[in-house]
C-alpha cells in the first residue's frame, strides 16, 4: 500500500491541531506514515508531533522557509516525497494546503483530491470518499498514478491516541539557493483577538445577516463568545457586507468546522453555510424568523430577536 507523507501545518511556528487529523487519516488507511514539518526553528513543533505514531518526524528547518511561500514549500514537499518513496501526500484541508499542495502535486505529476472524509483499502489500493456540492453529494473516488496528493477534512478523522514511544526526529537538508523565488513574501497582517481559532475550538458563536454592523457583531457575537470562552464565526452575508473579515467566514467557501457546540446568532441557514458546520455535535439557533432553514438542523432553537435574546443570555451565563 506504500507510504504516506503527512504535511504538518504551522501558524507562526505553532502546530495546528488539524495536522493530527491528517495523522488520523493515515492511521485509518493502515499504512506507515511520516510527518514533514517545514519552516524556521521548527524543533518544538517537530517534538510536539513525536507521539503522533509516525515512523519518523521529518524537520525541514531553514530561514528560507520562515514564511509559507507556496513555490518554495511545494518544491521541498515534492523533493522529500520522492526521496522518502511516498505514495500518498496528505494534508488537512485548509487555506494553507489549498495553496501549497496542488503545486507539489504538479511537481510530482500526481493526481490531486480534496475534502476527503473517508478511506478504505480495496484490492491493494485505496478508495476515497469526498464531499461535493456543499455536502449534497458524497463521491467515491479512486486516483491513478504512482503518487497521489489529497487534503482531508479534519472533522472526519479523529487524532490518533498518543504513541507509547516517541518517533525519531530526522533533519532534512534544505538547499536554500536551489529553491524557486517566483513569489515574494511582503507582509502578514493579523489581528489577535485573544479568542480560539474556529477550526480548533470546542465552542463557536457565529453571526449572520441579523447583525446590522460590526459594532453590533462584536457586542453580541463577540460578547457571547467571550462569556463562553468560544471562537467567533461569521456567515458570508456579513463578510460580503464588510461587517466581518473573511478570516471569520464559515461555510462552503470559508472555514470547515466541527465543534462540540455551535451557536448560530441570526443565521438563516443557507446551504453554503451549513456545509461548513454540519458535523457539529450540538447546534443552537437564535433567529426571529420561525421559518428559517437553520431550525431544521438545530438541536435547540429559540425564535427571538437576537438584539434582545443574546444580551439576556449573556447575563444569565455570567451569573
Amino acid at each position: 500500500m506504500g507510504k504516506i507523507l503527512i504535511l504538518a501545518e504551522l501558524d507562526n511556528g505553532a502546530l495546528k491541531q488539524a495536522t493530527l487529523s491528517a495523522a488520523g487519516f493515515a492511521r485509518k488507511a493502515g499504512a506507515p506514515y511520516e510527518v514533514l514539518v517545514l519552516g524556521a526553528n521548527v524543533g518544538a513543533a517537530a517534538q510536539a508531533l513525536a507521539r503522533c505514531g509516525a515512523a519518523t518526524v521529518l524537520a525541514a528547518d531553514s530561514p528560507a522557509l520562515a514564511q509559507p511561500v507556496a513555490d518554495r514549500y511545494a518544491r521541498v514537499i515534492a523533493d522529500v516525497a520522492k526521496a522518502r518513496g511516498a505514495t500518498l501526500v496528505v494534508g488537512a484541508a485548509s487555506t494553507f494546503t489549498k495553496d501549497v499542495l496542488p503545486r507539489a502535486a504538479a511537481l510530482l505529476d500526481a493526481g490531486m483530491l480534496s475534502d476527503v472524509i473517508d478511506v478504505r483499502a480495496e484490492g491493494g489500493d485505496y478508495v476515497f470518499r469526498r464531499v461535493q456540492f456543499a455536502g449534497n453529494v458524497i463521491a467515491t473516488v479512486q486516483l491513478g498514478g504512482a503518487v497521489r496528493c489529497l487534503t482531508v477534512r479534519s472533522a472526519a478523522f479523529a487524532a490518533p491516541e498518543p504513541a507509547a514511544a516517541p518517533s525519531p526526529v530526522e533533519n532534512i537538508a534544505v538547499d536554500a539557493a536551489a529553491l524557486p523565488n517566483g513569489i515574494e513574501f511582503v507582509s502578514r497582517e493579523t489581528k489577535d483577538s485573544g479568542r480560539p481559532d474556529a477550526t480548533e475550538a470546542r465552542i463557536i458563536v457565529s453571526g449572520g445577516r441579523a447583525l446590522k454592523n460590526s459594532e453590533d457583531f462584536e457586542k453580541l457575537v463577540g460578547g457571547l463568545a467571550d462569556v463562553l470562552g468560544a471562537a467567533v464565526g461569521s456567515s458570508r452575508a456579513l463578510v460580503d457586507a464588510g461587517i466581518t473579515p473573511n478570516s471569520l467566514q464559515i461555510g462552503q467557501t470559508g472555514k470547515i468546522v466541527a465543534p462540540d457546540l455551535y451557536i448560530a446568532v441570526g443565521i438563516s441557514g443557507a446551504i453554503q453555510h451549513m456545509a461548513g458546520m454540519k458535523d457539529t455535535k450540538v447546534i443552537v439557533a437564535i433567529n426571529k424568523d420561525a421559518e428559517a432553514p437553520i431550525f431544521e438542523v438545530a438541536d435547540y432553537g429559540l425564535v427571538a430577536d437576537v438584539y434582545e435574546a443574546v444580551p439576556e443570555l449573556m447575563q444569565k451565563l455570567k451569573k
